[in-house]
């Protein structure tokens, strides 16, 4: 009698393993995130003022936050854009004596008179005369460490960009003389009735005498400390040409 043959077992179809969808195998993490937006905020905030600082490099600025303010206070400024090549030369020298004896030097940050700005206790003793061309042209004035972070990326910028003559030329068609007196031209034509290429060297200290404070200082009536610094900056003026340190602006 023939032996009863088992019924083959049926093979248990093997277990699949619960595959992990893209969605549950990457979690959240808040931290990677803000720093890649950060990251990305900040490379597009780089290009926008590489484009600015490239714009003006050969264009004039229109205006600026400090000139369109006070024009809105005040109804009207005067200003009068000058080419750097028709202002008279010892006024560039007399500019750089007075706010940047080192202009032709550093790099956009003199750190000698930062330091001793800082040991002096000093209000604005550091800041060069790229830094406030950056300040002026593109941010605005007051104290905030915004501001200060923006300056110190666009100075470079600026800097590496620009010549030293083209950065002198904005300086002085931008900076105030007196209230509403925007511009080395209106400031000339103002004070003393004359055209910038036709300033003399007292004339020229004058003007540099009142950059740091130009609502309250005259350069038409200067006082007994206003001719002292004027003479000052006069004679550092002949220093600057004498030794070197106008090369890099002189034509």
């Amino acid at each position: 009698m023939a032996a009863k043959t088992s019924p083959a077992k049926k093979a248990r179809p093997a277990r699949k393993s619960a595959a992990k969808t893209p969605a549950q195998g990457r979690r959240f993490r808040p931290m990677r995130w803000v720093l890649r937006g950060a990251f990305r905020l900040g490379v597009i905030m780089s290009a926008v003022m590489l484009m600015l600082v490239l714009a003006f490099k050969g264009l004039n600025p229109p205006t600026t936050h400090t000139i369109w303010s006070e024009q809105r206070r005040l109804g009207t400024v005067e200003q009068v854009w000058m080419d750097v090549d028709a202002i008279a030369p010892v006024m560039l020298r007399a500019a750089v004596a007075a706010e940047d004896a080192n202009f032709c030097s550093h790099w956009g940050f003199d750190m000698a008179a930062i330091r001793a700005a800082i040991e002096s206790g000093a209000a604005r003793g550091g800041s060069t005369i790229s830094q406030q061309v950056v300040k002026n042209v593109y941010l605005w004035q007051g104290r905030s460490y915004l501001r200060k972070a923006l300056e110190a990326l666009m100075t470079p910028m600026v800097e590496a960009l620009w010549s030293k003559r083209r950065i002198l030329e904005v300086y002085l068609n931008v900076a105030e003389f007196d209230t509403g007196v925007f511009g080395v031209e209106a400031a000339a034509r103002h004070y003393f009735g004359v055209g910038a290429g036709d300033l003399s060297a007292r004339q020229a200290s004058l003007l540099a005498a009142v950059l740091p404070n130009p609502k309250n200082r005259n350069a038409a009536r200067p006082t007994a400390y206003l001719e002292r610094r004027a003479r000052s900056i006069r004679s550092g003026a002949d220093t600057i040409a004498a030794d070197g340190r106008a090369a890099c602006f002189e034509r």
